[in-house]
């Protein structure tokens, strides 16, 4: 099933008031100021979701430093969410549980099976070792999560104005750090989009 919209850059981004995991209220207006990278990622057991997790978490501090908060959305359910020690664990950045995909659809987050399937058949098997060997979470879906939740990744800058957009190609598809970070220490006056 495609996405019903899809986001541009150089528009304001859709808001969101919503309480994470830990019951701490999250709304976008109140990072004005700020940069934010908002993601989308699948379910808290998929293996190319949590590395790239893990990738922004060890970034973090340097973001931070740098005036750009995080913001990561899950379709898992809150409960299943709170019952990994891994993401608890991770309480610096916001954590919302999105189980009805109300934000996912908002933001034009794609279902694709075939994209899905591709990823799984071509990557699955190493990038599940190679969360198994950082420790993160490998585990099939549960609660209706979806096996064709394609992430997506948005740079929003201080006015609340998506600057960046990146609908991943595949489940290995992802913003660049070094994007990223340039994004965080200058803004953004370009936007990419990817589907």
């Amino acid at each position: 099933m495609a996405r019903s919209i899809t986001l541009r850059g150089n528009i304001k981004a859709p808001n969101f008031d919503v309480e994470d995991i830990f019951g701490n209220r999250i709304n976008l207006r109140n990072y004005r100021g700020k940069r934010v990278f908002v993601g989308f990622f699948r379910h808290a057991g998929c293996p190319f979701c949590n590395l790239r997790v893990n990738k922004l978490e060890s970034a973090q501090a340097q973001l931070k430093e740098k005036n750009m908060e995080m913001v990561f959305f899950f379709e898992s359910t809150k409960i299943r969410l709170l019952a990994s020690k891994y993401h608890t664990n991770i309480h610096t950045i916001p954590m919302v549980a999105d189980p009805e995909k109300q934000y996912y659809n908002l933001y034009g987050v794609e279902n694709s099976p075939m994209k899905s399937a591709k990823s799984h058949f071509m990557s699955l098997i190493q990038t599940a070792i190679k969360a198994k060997l950082k420790s993160l979470p490998v585990h099939w879906m549960a609660d209706n999560e979806s096996i064709s939740t394609i992430p997506a990744e948005f740079l929003i800058d201080e006015n609340g104005v998506i600057r960046v957009v990146h609908y991943a190609r595949d489940l290995t598809d992802e913003l660049s750090t070094d994007l990223i970070t340039q994004f965080a220490e200058e803004g953004g006056r370009t936007t990419s989009s990817t589907s």
